[in-house]
Parts: C-alpha cells; sequence; structure tokens
C-alpha cells in the first residue's frame, strides 16, 4: 500500500503570511495538533500546537524556522515510511508532497491508524499466535509448513528483533479460531509460544460441560 491510496486531500493548509492565532484557531475548529504551511503554492513545512503557543509569546511568524519542521512523505512512497515518522515525531498528520513539493493532502493519524488496521487483516476472523527464536533458526517456509501440516495457513506474519534479548518475536495469524493443536506442533519443534489469542478445545469443552450442568439444575 503507497501513500496515496491513504490520502486525504480535502483538508485545510496556512500560507506562510498568516498570523499564528489563526493557525491555532483552524487546529482547534479541526481538531489537530499540526499543520501544513504553503509558500506560493509549495510546501514549506510544519507547524504544531505546542510551537505556535510558544510563537505567540515571543512574536514569532510562521515561516520562523523554529517552529517550521520538515516533516513530509511523498506521494509515492510505502506507508511504512509514513509510520515511521508519525510514530518518531507523534504527528497527528503528516504533509504528503509531490516530486515538485506541492502538496497533495495529508496523512491523517486517526485515518491512517484505520488503514493500517486494513491493512493487518484486523477485519479477518482469526486467531494470533506469538512466537520466539533465535534469528539463525526463523524460516518462514518451515512456519507455514507446520501451520499447513494441521489444515491452516497463515494470514498475516510480522516480526521483530527484541533488542533485550536479541531474539526474533513473531506474530503470525491463523485463518481458523481453534489452533491448540498449532501450538502444540511448534511446541513440539522447539518453539517458544509466548502467547495465543484463539481458542482450545478443551476451553470449548468445558463450556459446554458448564451449559449441560446449567441445564441439569435447571430441570
Amino acid at each position: 500500500m503507497i501513500v496515496s491510496q491513504l490520502l486525504n486531500t480535502s483538508f485545510p493548509s496556512l500560507n506562510i503570511s498568516d498570523k499564528p492565532s489563526f493557525a491555532l484557531q483552524l487546529m482547534d475548529d479541526y481538531d489537530v495538533l499540526h499543520l501544513p504551511v504553503l509558500s506560493e503554492e509549495k510546501y514549506v513545512g510544519l507547524v504544531s500546537k505546542e510551537d505556535l503557543l510558544d510563537a505567540i509569546d515571543a512574536d514569532m511568524h510562521l515561516s520562523d524556522p523554529e517552529i517550521l519542521k520538515q516533516y513530509l512523505i511523498h506521494q509515492e512512497e510505502h506507508f511504512l515510511g509514513a509510520l515511521k515518522l508519525i510514530a518518531s515525531f507523534e504527528l497527528s498528520l503528516l504533509p504528503v508532497v509531490s516530486a515538485q513539493m506541492e502538496l497533495q493532502g495529508v496523512l491523517l493519524t486517526k485515518e491512517f491508524l484505520k488503514g493500517m488496521s486494513t491493512f493487518l487483516g484486523n477485519e479477518d476472523k482469526g486467531a494470533i499466535i506469538v512466537l520466539e527464536t533465535d534469528k539463525r533458526n526463523f524460516s518462514f517456509g518451515e512456519l507455514s509448513r507446520l501451520v499447513e501440516t494441521n489444515d491452516a495457513y497463515i494470514t498475516q506474519l510480522n516480526t521483530y528483533t527484541e533488542a533485550a534479548t536479541g531474539l526474533v518475536v513473531i506474530t503470525i495469524k491463523i485463518n481458523r479460531i481453534e489452533v491448540s493443536d498449532i501450538v502444540a506442533t511448534f511446541q513440539r519443534y522447539d518453539y517458544a509460544v509466548r502467547h495465543f489469542y484463539g481458542e482450545e478445545e478443551y476451553a470449548n469443552e468445558l463450556k459446554e460441560n458448564y451449559q449441560h450442568l446449567l441445564s441439569y439444575l435447571n430441570m
């Protein structure tokens, strides 16, 4: 998914000649903490509410480099680049520009998170299993094979290296809810299963037995 697919093209921008007080009012009106600034139709930077409040006290203008931050992303870039910027600088929106520095729109963080959720397949039913292993033993092919031996398949896989341990932490989503057999398979092959979120056969049996007991007591 590239940035241009997630654009909001109807969001307001500021002009370099606008006053900080006007910018603050616009931020309040649209419930954001940042706004893009243009000069002669070209993007020149991003201002934040926090910096604008300081600017009013110091009688500064939007053109001041101390408050005009150079945060942006190009429309043809992958959305993970945008995610990194938004997370690193705690942005409520991220300006999206063309190669000619023309503002194409913005990525609103609230809308962006919805796009991320769709990308991760959160709307699809399925269990989640979190594993850990060392780098030399990580193999997507083996993980996929082990899941498929239990008549299931992986619909989503994400990894990161844990700084404290150096282990690869693997999060996989499976195309079904009941995964006790898959968890057991991973454990047989010496994968450490940190967590899993689904249902186990014994849990289903306990629930069924409990319901039978309630029915019996109500007779």
